[in-house]
């Protein structure tokens, strides 16, 4: 997704403060009118998502056939997949 801005003023509602989420900015972010989000304070500011909801399927950008349409060991970096341990599987 594009790294789009938009700017915001913060405002007073009730004793809390609130901000506006524009019909265009609701769009961008692909939230509507009901969507549960999940607001986490992050390094210089606030991250707001959309929670995954259970039973609702997620949607991805791509299909799977699309990631491994040109896959090949190559590109997938087979020759550096590691030799798991024994000890590792708990023999």
């Amino acid at each position: 997704m594009a790294n789009i801005r938009f700017e915001a003023v913060i405002q007073p509602w009730g004793n809390s403060l609130g901000l506006r989420i524009t019909r265009a900015l609701s769009e961008a972010a692909h939230l509507e009118r009901g969507t549960v989000v999940t607001v986490a304070v992050i390094d210089g500011g606030l991250l707001v998502k959309p929670k995954p909801m259970p039973g609702k399927p997620l949607v991805f950008p791509y299909s799977e056939a699309e990631v491994v349409r040109e896959l090949n060991p190559g590109k997938a970096h087979a020759d550096e997949l590691p030799t798991i341990l024994a000890s590792e599987l708990g023999e």
